[in-house]
């Protein structure tokens, strides 16, 4: 774990797509202590009109090239590893993508390590948090 959930318009391309996925990929394994393997990304394209915003909301400006990136994850880590995330998500998306850093919308919900099953029905031990 995590589980990545990237919900974002159906006009980016596979590229810019890989690298999102690529950035916050990277970010994890920098900043959550994940192992490479862990890469369970879940990419939603939806059309813009079904994507809801407002054009401006908390200082941040939005226009149609917003992503929404939830992530599910063990509780366990400090509110500096999530901070620290956070930013480094956006540095490596806008740095590798045209992506605007004020349209990259992250939530992260956390719940405790025996709400995962990665296969067999089974509870799996896992320690990287």
């Amino acid at each position: 774990m995590p589980l990545i959930r990237i919900t974002l318009s159906e006009n980016y391309s596979e590229e810019e797509i890989n690298q999102i996925s690529q950035a916050i990929h990277s970010a994890l394994i920098e900043d959550f202590n994940i192992p490479n393997d862990d890469y369970f990304h879940i990419i939603e394209r939806v059309n813009h009109s079904q994507l809801f915003f407002p054009n401006q909301y908390l200082g941040m400006k939005h226009d149609q090239g917003i992503l929404f990136l939830q992530i599910i994850a063990a509780i366990g880590r400090s509110k500096e590893q999530k901070e620290k995330l956070y930013k480094n998500i956006v540095l490596k998306i806008s740095g590798s993508t045209k992506i605007n850093p004020q349209n990259i919308i992250i939530t992260l919900l956390e719940n405790s390590k025996e709400n995962w099953s990665f296969g067999n029905g089974e509870l799996q031990n896992f320690n990287h948090i």
